[in-house]
């Protein structure tokens, strides 16, 4: 079972953009990559899962066009391109993977109990 970490957050201005980083302990060819974000008090949200066979990934519909996942097995590291960034996306985001490889999509969402390992996540804050 890989360990993922996050990094790439920061503060930054409306508009903005900044890149995230999901870096594993071993191989990540198996797994698909999840992404998911908590605000204060509120439940951890999933924004994005990229399946580990390629094709488009899944995105929650107040990050479409604005939010890119990719990754690059070769490094063990995923990545989640954030542009014109808004005070709602402000929380922490985490990476998980997905025993499944393939990412769930119910709803058009996805949920957290279908990923089993987490990094500690970053904080992305919206701001001027």
């Amino acid at each position: 079972q890989v360990q993922v970490a996050e990094s790439g957050g920061g503060l930054v201005q409306p508009g903005g953009s900044l890149r995230l980083s999901c870096a594993a302990s071993g191989s990540l060819l198996d797994y698909a990559i999840g992404w998911f974000r908590q605000a204060p008090g509120k439940e951890r949200e999933g924004v994005s899962c990229i399946n580990n066979a390629g094709g488009p990934p899944y995105y929650t519909d107040s990050v479409k066009g604005r939010f890119t996942a990719s990754r690059d097995d070769g490094k063990n590291t995923a990545y989640l391109e954030m542009n014109n960034l808004k005070p709602d996306d402000t929380a922490v985001y985490y990476c998980a993977t997905d025993w499944a490889g393939f990412c769930t999509v119910e709803d058009e969402r996805i949920f957290p109990s279908d990923f089993h390992s987490w990094g500690q996540g970053t904080q992305v804050t919206v701001s001027s």
